[in-house]
């Protein structure tokens, strides 16, 4: 989820820079984003050590505070792993299988029922289930 940036390209008094990325759920209407953020880690005249995060070279507030959605305003939004977000759009425009239409069904004669192979009706063991799992004796 981060990763520390070498010296270069840091804003005056930085002295390291974290790249973090979030997935972010609005709870009120739904809306889901991404967002990647440069943490900046910097060091007052104190000698606090306090961060700026930077997104497309603007210092803005922290996601993890209050974080916005950005359809709503709301602020029950829910913080998760990078690309959760990413990942519910792509499973959401998969094809769905669509079961074969249902027509009409007839029901067995008896004639037809005992002209069957014997294997038809194969009563089922656990064993035979587990047949396929099992290793052969070396």
């Amino acid at each position: 989820m981060s990763e520390i940036a070498g010296r270069t390209g840091l804003r005056a008094g930085a002295n390291a820079v974290v790249h973090e990325s979030y997935s972010f759920a609005c709870m009120r209407c739904g809306h889901g984003w991404e967002q990647s953020y440069e943490i900046e880690h910097h060091i007052d005249a104190a000698g606090h050590e306090f961060v700026l995060y930077v997104v497309d070279g603007r210092v803005v507030p922290s996601p993890l505070s209050k974080p916005t959605c950005h359809n709503c305003d709301g602020h029950l939004v829910r913080i998760m792993q990078p690309g959760r977000v990413a990942s519910a759009r792509d499973a959401a425009h998969r094809p769905q299988r669509v079961p074969p239409p249902a027509g009409p069904v007839e029901a067995p004669t008896a004639e037809a029922e005992a002209g069957q192979d014997q294997r038809e009706h194969h009563h089922w063991h656990l064993s035979d289930l587990l047949h396929p799992f099992q290793r052969k004796a070396s």
